[in-house]
C-alpha cells in the first residue's frame, strides 16, 4: 500500500461518510462507496458529493455500488465503516459472509464500545478508531452541510500494532485539509468518552423537546439539564478511569454553547421515525454508572423515554 494511494471502501454515506470520502479522494486514494439507499447513491454517480457550510468541496466518484456485497468485490486496502452504530451488527454479517478480511477497518462513528463489535470478527491489529470532531446534515442526498467543525480529528489503532498506518490515514486527511492527528488508543478512548458525553448532554434532549441545540443552550431550564447530565456522565467516566480534561463540565457547557441553530443526528432520526444511537451515548453511560454503583437518572430517563418513543415510531403499525 503506497502512503497516498490507498484503495479505500466506505459504508454509509451520511454526513460523515459523504464527508470522509470526498477528502479521502482529494488525497488521492481510490474510493469505492455503498449505501442502503438507491437513490442517493444514482445522485452521487450523476453529480458526486458536494460539502458546504464550514468546508466548501465537490468530488465525484468512478465506484458506487448498490450493495456491500457488491462493495466487497473491489479490492481496497482499508473499509471505513461510517454507518449508524445500530446498523454495525448487519454489516458485519455481510462482510463476514463475502470478505476473507484482507484489509484495515477503520470505524468512524459515535458512541461507546463500537469497537468491541468489529472485534468479533476482525483482528484487533486490524482494526482503527476514528474520533470525527465535525458535524453536518444532508441538506440533500448528496449535499452535506458542515455545521461546524472542532478539529482536530483522532485515529488510533486500537490495539497501537499498527501506528504507522494510523499516521499516514491520518497524514492523508490533514495534508487534504481535515486536521486530523494520530493517538494512542488509551488517548482515543479519553476522546470517544469526551464525544459521546456531549452528545449525550444534548441529542435527547433536542430530540424529546423539538429544541435546536442553540435553543436547548439559550434556555435556563433545559441549560440546568444538560449540566447535570454532564456531571452524571462525568462521574461514570471517571470511576472507568477515562482521563478528563480539568473542569471538563464548564468547557462542555462553553463548547455546547457555541452549537449550532439545527438539530443533531439522534433527533433527526427520532423525528424522522427511525432507530437512534442512544443506547451507544447515554444508555452506555446508564450501563458503566450500573457497574461502578452509580446512579444517572437524568441519562436513564432520556435512554428510556427515546427508546419508548423509537419503539411506538418504528412497530406501532406492526402491532395494531
Amino acid at each position: 500500500m503506497s502512503k497516498l494511494k490507498f484503495k479505500i471502501g466506505i459504508i454509509g454515506l451520511g454526513p460523515i461518510g459523504q464527508s470522509l470520502a470526498v477528502f479521502f479522494k482529494e488525497a488521492g486514494c481510490e474510493i469505492a462507496l455503498t449505501d442502503l439507499e438507491r437513490d442517493k447513491l444514482d445522485l452521487i454517480r450523476k453529480d458526486g458529493i458536494k460539502l458546504v457550510g464550514k468546508i466548501e468541496k465537490t468530488a465525484h466518484f468512478k465506484y458506487v455500488y448498490n450493495s456491500i456485497e457488491d462493495l466487497l468485490d473491489h479490492n481496497f486496502d482499508i473499509l471505513v465503516s461510517a454507518v449508524k452504530a445500530y446498523h454495525v451488527d448487519s454489516i458485519i454479517d455481510a462482510i463476514a459472509k463475502k470478505s476473507k478480511n484482507n484489509f484495515y477497518l477503520l470505524s468512524a462513528q459515535n458512541g461507546i464500545d463500537i469497537r468491541i463489535k468489529y472485534s468479533s470478527h476482525f483482528h484487533e491489529s486490524k482494526i482503527f478508531r476514528m474520533v470525527v470532531n465535525f458535524a453536518g446534515n444532508l441538506l440533500s442526498a448528496n449535499t452535506v452541510t458542515i455545521n461546524f467543525f472542532n478539529p482536530p480529528n483522532y485515529i488510533a489503532s486500537i490495539d497501537d500494532s499498527q501506528p504507522e498506518l494510523a499516521k499516514s490515514l491520518s497524514d492523508l486527511l490533514a495534508n487534504s485539509g481535515l486536521p486530523t492527528e494520530t493517538v494512542d488508543s488509551f488517548i482515543v478512548s479519553n476522546k470517544i468518552w469526551e464525544k459521546t458525553i456531549l452528545n449525550a448532554a444534548l441529542s435527547p434532549l433536542c430530540a424529546l423537546s423539538r429544541l435546536t441545540m442553540k435553543e436547548a443552550m439559550e434556555n435556563p431550564d433545559t441549560l440546568e439539564i444538560v449540566e447535570h447530565l454532564i456531571y452524571e456522565a462525568a462521574d461514570v467516566a471517571k470511576a472507568e478511569e477515562i482521563k478528563l480534561p480539568e473542569n471538563f463540565v464548564k468547557l462542555c457547557i462553553r463548547y455546547l454553547g457555541s452549537a449550532g441553530n439545527h438539530f443533531p443526528s439522534l433527533a433527526v432520526d427520532l423525528m424522522n421515525n427511525r432507530d437512534t444511537e442512544i443506547d451507544y451515548m447515554n444508555g452506555k453511560i446508564v450501563d458503566y454508572g450500573r457497574k461502578h454503583y452509580i446512579r444517572t437518572p437524568l441519562n436513564l430517563t432520556l435512554t428510556n423515554l427515546v427508546k419508548a418513543i423509537t419503539h411506538k415510531n418504528c412497530n406501532g403499525d406492526k402491532e395494531k
